[in-house]
C-alpha cells in the first residue's frame, strides 16, 4: 500500500485536496507559519495572461495599457519567446493563489507551498504590510473600484476619464506615503461634511436632469472644488505624496476626477510594500516551498521522480547567471533571497567560527525558523540584507564592489574578501535596494491657490544625478492636466 500523495503527472481537484491538507499539515505544524487563510484556484493560459495585464489583481478597472500588456505578453507566450508564471498570489484575506491549469501535479504542489504558504506568510506578518495595507478590504475596494470607474466612463465619456486616468498613472511611483500616514479628518468633521453633501444633493435634485448628455452638469451644479473637500485647513508642505495634494488641492479637478486620482493612490500605496521585499518576499516563499517538499519527500509523500522534477523547477529558478553570461540581468531575487535564508539556517544549526563572530545573537541557536519568522516579520530588502548577508554567502555568490566616478576613466574596485572589504560589500548591495534612492525625490513646496495658482515642485537630486530630460518633460505635462495652470520644477542638490 503506497501512501504517496500522487503518481501520476495529470492532478484533478481530490489529489489537489489531499495535496494541500498534507503541505499544510507541514506548514503550520512544523514550520508554525501564520497564514491568512488560503483560496487556491485553478486558471487557463489565457487566464493569467489577463492577470498579468491587470497588475496580477482579480479585479480590476479598464484602462488601455492593460489590453496593451495583454496583447503583447500573449503574442511573446504564442510566439515561444516567455513562458507563463506557475502562480500568481495576492496580498488578501482570503489569500488568493492561482494555480495553471497546465502544471503537472508536483508543480501544483510546489506552488501551493510557495504561494498558499511562502507569500501568504510574508503578506500576513511583515510590519510593511501590516502598516500599510488592508488584505481584508482589499477585495471589496478593488470591486468598488471598478464599478466606480465603469460609471464615470459611462456618464463624462472614456476619453476623459482615461485621460485622468493616463496622468495618475504616470504618478503613480510619487503617489505614495513613504514615511507617514495620510491625515483623517475627525469623525465630527466627516460627519459635517456628509450631512452637507446629502443636503445639497436632497436641494439640487431634478427629475428631467437625468435627460442631460454624459459629461454635461446640470444647473447650478456645485463648484469645481469637492463639495467634500474644505480647503481651510493649512496646507502641510513640503509634501511628497504629489497624487494626494493634486487630489486634495487642484484648483481644476471635479468631484469624481478626485476620486480617481484616490483610487489609483490607493492602488500605489498598497503595492508600495512589495517593491521594497522583493528579495524577502520570494526568499521567504523559496525558501518555505523547498522546505515543505523536502520534508514531503522525507516522509514518503511524494516520489524520487517527482522529488526530481521539483529541483529541476527550484534550481531554474534560484540560478543566478555570472555577470559575463548573456542571461545576466542583475541579482536574481530569488536566488539571493534563498540563499540569505538557507544560509541563515546553517548558521543556526552548523556554524562556524566566523559566522560566531559575525552572527553572534543566533549562530548555533538551532531555532532557525525562529531567526527566520522575526526576520521576515520586521526587515525589508535594505536592512535584512545589511543585517544578515554574510562573508561565506558572499564568497559562494562571488561579490565585490566596483567604484564608478563619473569623471574616472576606469573602473576601481573598491572592496574585495576581507573584513573591511565583506562590511562594504553589504553595505553597497544593500542601497541598491533601497527604493528611496531609486525613485526621485521630487516634492511639492509651494503652491499659490488664491491668486497665480502656480505650483512648485522641487527634485532632490540624490548623489548630484539630474532627472531625464525626456522623461520630466512628460512627467510635467500630466502634472500640469491635473493641476491645470502653471507648474514649475528646480533641483536642488541633496547636500
Amino acid at each position: 500500500m503506497t501512501n504517496l500523495l500522487f503518481t501520476e503527472a495529470e492532478w484533478d481537484f481530490q489529489t489537489l485536496d489531499r495535496t494541500y491538507k498534507a503541505i499544510e499539515e507541514i506548514a503550520l505544524n512544523d514550520l508554525k507559519l501564520e497564514v491568512y487563510p488560503n483560496q487556491i484556484e485553478i486558471i487557463s493560459s489565457e487566464q493569467m495572461l489577463d492577470a498579468y495585464s491587470s497588475l496580477g489583481m482579480p479585479l480590476m478597472y479598464n484602462h488601455w495599457s492593460f489590453g496593451k500588456l495583454f496583447a503583447r505578453e500573449e503574442t511573446m507566450y504564442r510566439a515561444g519567446y516567455s513562458a507563463l508564471a506557475y502562480e500568481i498570489v495576492i496580498n488578501s484575506s482570503p489569500c488568493i493563489s492561482y494555480l495553471l491549469e497546465e502544471n503537472s501535479m508536483t508543480m501544483q504542489a510546489l506552488v501551493m507551498a510557495h504561494a498558499a504558504f511562502g507569500h501568504n506568510h510574508f503578506f500576513r506578518n511583515n510590519y510593511l504590510f501590516q502598516q500599510w495595507t488592508n488584505a481584508e478590504g482589499i477585495l471589496d475596494y478593488l470591486a468598488f473600484a471598478k464599478r466606480y470607474i465603469a460609471a464615470c466612463e459611462e456618464r463624462h465619456g472614456r476619453d476623459e476619464v482615461e485621460a485622468i486616468l493616463d496622468s495618475a498613472h504616470a504618478l503613480m511611483n510619487e503617489g505614495v506615503f513613504r514615511y507617514r500616514r495620510p491625515p483623517k479628518p475627525s469623525r465630527e468633521r466627516a460627519a459635517a461634511k456628509r450631512r452637507r453633501r446629502a443636503e445639497y444633493e436632497e436641494e439640487a435634485y431634478n427629475e428631467l436632469w437625468r435627460t442631460l448628455p454624459a459629461g454635461v452638469d446640470p444647473p447650478g451644479a456645485p463648484p469645481i472644488a469637492d463639495p467634500e473637500e474644505d480647503f481651510d485647513g493649512e496646507m502641510k508642505l513640503p509634501e511628497e505624496n504629489i497624487l494626494y495634494f493634486l487630489e486634495k488641492y487642484s484648483p481644476s479637478l471635479r468631484p469624481w476626477q478626485r476620486e480617481v486620482l484616490r483610487i489609483v493612490r490607493s492602488l500605489a500605496q498598497y503595492f508600495y510594500p512589495q517593491r521594497q521585499t522583493k528579495v524577502m518576499n520570494e526568499g521567504c516563499a523559496t525558501f518555505v516551498h523547498y522546505t515543505i517538499m523536502n520534508l514531503l519527500f522525507d516522509r514518503g509523500l511524494i516520489s524520487e521522480g517527482a522529488l526530481l522534477e521539483f529541483l529541476h523547477s527550484h534550481t531554474s529558478v534560484v540560478f543566478q547567471p555570472g555577470f559575463d553570461d548573456r542571461r545576466y540581468s542583475g541579482i536574481n531575487p530569488y536566488a539571493l533571497g534563498f540563499g540569505m535564508m538557507a544560509d541563515i539556517r546553517r548558521i543556526c544549526e552548523e556554524p562556524t567560527q566566523e559566522d560566531r563572530d559575525w552572527f553572534p545573537q543566533f549562530a548555533g541557536r538551532g531555532d532557525f525558523m525562529g531567526v527566520l519568522k522575526d526576520a521576515w516579520a520586521n526587515y525589508r530588502d535594505e536592512s535584512f540584507i545589511e543585517q544578515f548577508l554574510s562573508p561565506k554567502l558572499m564568497r559562494d555568490m562571488r561579490m565585490f564592489a566596483l567604484h564608478d566616478g563619473a569623471n574616472d576613466p576606469v573602473y576601481t574596485v573598491s572592496a574585495i574578501h576581507d573584513e573591511t572589504g565583506y562590511r562594504r560589500v553589504r553595505t553597497a548591495l544593500a542601497r541598491q535596494y533601497d527604493v528611496g534612492t531609486a525613485d526621485p525625490n521630487i516634492q511639492v513646496v509651494g503652491a499659490d491657490l488664491k491668486r497665480s495658482r502656480k505650483l512648485r515642485l522641487e527634485h532632490c537630486a540624490h548623489r548630484g544625478i539630474p532627472l531625464h530630460q525626456a522623461s520630466k518633460d512628460v512627467i510635467l505635462a500630466h502634472i500640469e492636466r491635473l493641476w491645470g495652470h502653471e507648474v514649475t520644477l528646480e533641483q536642488a542638490s541633496d547636500d
